[in-house]
């Protein structure tokens, strides 16, 4: 499913970074960030609360797709410009992540 649908679907809020044009299959939810880089499935979506440019640094050494920020947590202007410059989109949800994840995988019909 394209990333722009699965936002929309889910009333993610777009913050800023790359295409949402993507097809997605599945996410990776972790505020530990070698945990992410160890871990995550290239071309998923990262959910954490981690908002800070550093996110966006792991989430392009690991080949992910976009990181949804959870909990309302704003994306601050460093995390926003280096999200454009890897060509990543950020997106904002005030559900936290359980249900973020929760959400995502029902909507994707994971197992």
């Amino acid at each position: 499913m394209k990333l722009s649908e699965i936002a929309e679907k889910l009333g993610w809020k777009k913050l800023g970074g790359g295409d949402s044009a993507l097809d997605i299959g599945q996410g990776f939810t972790s505020d530990l960030l070698s945990d992410v880089m160890g871990n995550a499935p290239a071309d998923s979506v990262f959910i954490t609360i981690q908002a800070h440019k550093n996110t966006v640094a792991v989430a392009s050494l690991a080949g992910l797709a976009a990181i949804v920020l959870c909990s309302n947590r704003l994306a601050p202007p460093d995390m926003l410009e280096a999200a454009k410059q890897e060509d990543i989109p950020v997106y904002q949800t005030a559900e936290n992540q359980f249900w973020a994840s929760y959400h995502l995988g029902r909507l994707l019909d994971l197992p």
